[in-house]
């Protein structure tokens, strides 16, 4: 085998494993239907309504769960079986989308029991979240997990391609469209999920007590630089984050309409899946810590370019960019919890870590959604962006351990 093969061949080490073949099929199924319904809902609520502060609420109704039941879903995926876990929840949000489709094609036109039927949408997310990111771990020896979490992550950004574009599509041809999609994508989803084969957990033992629950929140306040990333995506996202007000650029700042505003939601799922695509064959081998604050600082100056523009090209070159820089802090972050925390915490420290990820992208949604209410939608954008570099450059000098990690095993 010549040394030119051997990249190509170690790009798909992960699929070599049947078990995490269904694991991914089930992960993209599931998040292309999440996209079809996010795009959906923004589109549905902001065109009854007309308020950008009604499309933070949807943000709000998706982040809420997670938050309250943050105790619980962790101790669920790690005294549980997490293949169990994943497709129970994936069956929960099918039923959830097929509330909504019956919602929409009873006319209503008002937005209450949509948000009603996000907060048990996003109920199931918060327990399909921490089970998932847990199982691939029990998946795939350890010398395949940061490929098989490149793999993982490129699930997530294939969907965000293709999902965002479908949702347009489907819902500018009929609403009721897109949400039978996404119930049957779902379907589609809990069933690869359930068939995959029961893998070894190493499961916690003993009574549940709160001291055991709290183990996840103990393990990252110990692990500095777990919790340097984790709180820097965190913080980033949450100031930088502009995909709840796409919807307003689409129809009032850039005139696209639904099909342009599935353009615009996947341009950073696009830039996302290169740089995963990359990552999957060459992995981070050397200052990793220092990489993930540059990018994490080029994703706020791009956020601030896509704020002030009025040009479709541009804004979407920005959002693809955007979504590139953003990969690699996830890369880093991901590939650092997984790697450093024992199997039995897992399910606890993932449950917290997605805490963390659905503040920084619901709760975002939300803050972008009162920031635009309150100064404008093209300012709100902005000033996040600037607020993202900003913290790039302060977590910088709190965290120096972050910044000076070499590689992502945890040796310096």
């Amino acid at each position: 085998m010549s040394t030119q093969d051997a990249p190509d061949q170690s790009r798909w080490l992960a699929f070599t494993h049947s078990a995490f073949r269904r694991y991914w099929a089930a992960r993209f199924g599931s998040t292309f239907a999440v996209q079809i319904v996010s795009v959906s809902v923004g589109w549905q609520v902001y065109d009854i309504t007309r308020n950008p502060l009604d499309l933070g609420f949807v943000g709000l109704a998706q982040f809420l769960p997670a938050f309250l039941l943050v105790l619980v879903t962790g101790t669920v995926a790690d005294r549980f079986g997490r293949r169990t876990v994943m497709g129970t929840a994936l069956i929960a949000e099918g039923v959830m989308a097929a509330l909504l489709l019956a919602f929409t094609l009873s006319g209503s036109t008002t937005v209450w029991p949509i948000f009603v039927l996000l907060v048990g949408f996003g109920t199931a997310r918060a327990f399909f979240n921490p089970a998932s990111s847990a199982l691939v771990t029990n998946l795939v020896p350890p010398e395949h997990l940061a490929n098989a979490i490149a793999w993982n992550s490129s699930a997530w950004q294939v969907a965000s391609i293709v999902g965002p574009v479908a949702g347009g599509l489907l819902y500018g041809l009929s609403p009721y469209a897109s949400y039978a999609a996404a119930l049957i994508m779902l379907a589609g989803a809990a069933i690869a999920a359930l068939s995959i084969p029961r893998p070894e957990q190493h499961t916690a033992a003993g009574q549940v007590t709160f001291a055991s629950v709290v183990d996840g929140f103990r393990y990252i306040w110990r692990e500095k630089v777990v919790l340097g990333a984790i709180s820097l995506d965190l913080f980033a996202v949450l100031l930088g984050g502009a995909v709840a007000l796409l919807p307003v650029y689409a129809r009032d700042i850039l005139e696209l309409g639904p099909w342009g505003l599935g353009l615009l939601r996947a341009a950073p799922g696009i830039g996302a899946i290169m740089v995963a695509m990359w990552l999957a064959a060459h992995p981070l081998r050397d200052h990793a810590g220092l990489l993930m604050f540059v990018f994490v600082g080029l994703f706020g100056a791009f956020t601030v370019l896509f704020g002030v523009s009025t040009m479709p090209w541009l804004s979407i070159a920005a959002l693809l960019l955007m979504g590139a820089f953003d990969m690699v802090s996830v890369y880093v972050r991901e590939t650092l919890i997984q790697l450093w925390t024992p199997d039995a915490l897992r399910g606890r420290v993932n449950a917290v870590n997605m805490v963390f990820v659905g503040a920084s992208n619901e709760l975002g949604e939300f803050r972008a959604g009162v920031m635009a209410a309150a100064i404008g939608t093209v300012s709100a954008v902005v000033v996040g962006g600037m607020g993202t570099m900003a913290v790039a450059a302060l977590w910088a000098k709190m965290f120096p351990d972050l910044r000076k990690a070499r590689h992502l095993d945890g040796r310096v």
